[in-house]
């Protein structure tokens, strides 16, 4: 059978999607790269954004004359079979992750799980319902994966979950001793630690910088603020204060200054619009990224999910949004770096 696998959201995903093209090739599928010649199409989907809601389900309409097939988050958000009752769905979710058959959108990256699910209580995340509680995966299994990439040809190793900074406090380990362990893998490669939220990093900051000292590590560190305001961060249930992401980066720029380090890199989300925000919050973030400056900043504006807290709120007009555009042209002046859309 034909199957073409469309993917939507995090670096997650598109690995749930290069496992299961991995095993379905293995029972004798051919994986096709376009829809035209699919005898049936999978869409690995993502519950974050209204926006990529809106562009899956506008996907799904538009091929309704083929046989379809939904994995991924959203189907734990939106009741998809009500609105569309041809399709199937799959669970790629709840799932094995490491050593396994796996086709890899690029060979020379290794995208590589370490966990499952979060412990955050995130007020506008519709990912904890979809991916549960903390499970991280052991440590030897985790190198294995990375030895077998290695020796596949893979130059980069993307490390990604919900969420690395919380890796293995269900396991009395942390994600500074799973560096320390993976860099002992020989070969040519550099790992990339993904996202890791300031709650749970600055339990381990001293430890995390240390093991990223190695070579072998890239000097860069992905800590969603989402907010400049404390105020703001306690509605959302971050878990940290805009302090702590402070302190964070300024310890990362100390151990890794750029001057030394071209790679070194800080990442940072912000949400505009929580719907607790005034202009004074607002002033705060724009003041926390004038002082920390870093070289990548994504910014979106507060998307109101089903089944969370922060969608029983009063939404701020839908007006009071069209400033995050401006948000990024003054960011941008304060002195931050990229800015993705």
């Amino acid at each position: 059978m034909k199957l073409f696998i469309k993917t939507y959201g995090c670096q997650a995903n598109i690995n749930d999607s290069e496992i299961l093209a991995g095993k379905l090739q293995e029972q004798g599928n051919e994986i096709v790269f376009n829809e035209r010649e699919a005898d049936k199409i999978i869409v690995n989907t993502c519950s974050v954004k209204n926006k990529t809601q809106s562009k899956i389900l506008h996907y799904i309409k538009q091929h309704a004359d083929k046989k379809i097939i939904i994995g991924g988050c959203l189907p734990k958000t939106l009741d998809l079979k009500k609105q569309f009752p041809s399709i199937n769905l799959i669970d790629t979710i709840n799932t094995s992750k490491l050593n396994l058959p796996i086709m890899r959108k690029n060979k020379s990256v290794a995208i590589i799980q370490i966990s499952q699910g979060c412990l955050n209580f995130c007020t506008f995340c519709a990912t904890k319902p979809a991916r549960g509680e903390l499970k991280s995966y052991r440590i030897g299994d985790i190198k294995r994966e990375v030895e077998k990439a290695v020796e596949g040809g893979c130059k980069i190793i993307y490390l990604t979950s919900q969420d690395n900074g919380c890796y293995g406090f269900d396991k009395n380990t942390n994600l500074a001793k799973l560096l320390n362990i993976l860099t002992k893998v020989n070969g040519n490669y550099k790992i990339r630690v993904g996202m890791a939220n300031p709650q749970h990093i600055k339990k381990i900051k001293k430890e995390l910088i240390k093991s990223m000292e190695n070579e072998k590590i890239q000097k860069f560190l992905h800590i969603p603020v989402q907010s400049g305001s404390d105020k703001v961060l306690k509605n959302m249930k971050r878990g940290h204060t805009a302090e702590d992401f402070v302190l964070i980066a300024k310890e990362f720029r100390k151990a890794f200054p750029r001057k030394k380090f071209k790679d070194s890199t800080i990442a940072t989300d912000i949400i505009v619009g929580y719907p607790t925000e005034t202009d004074a919050d607002f002033q705060d973030t724009l003041d926390l990224i004038k002082e920390i400056k870093p070289e990548v900043l994504n910014i979106s504006a507060f998307s109101s999910r089903p089944r969370t807290k922060a969608s029983k709120l009063k939404q701020l007009p839908t007006f009071s949004l069209t400033y995050t555009p401006k948000c990024s042209k003054i960011l941008s002046k304060e002195g931050a770096g990229s800015l993705p859309s």
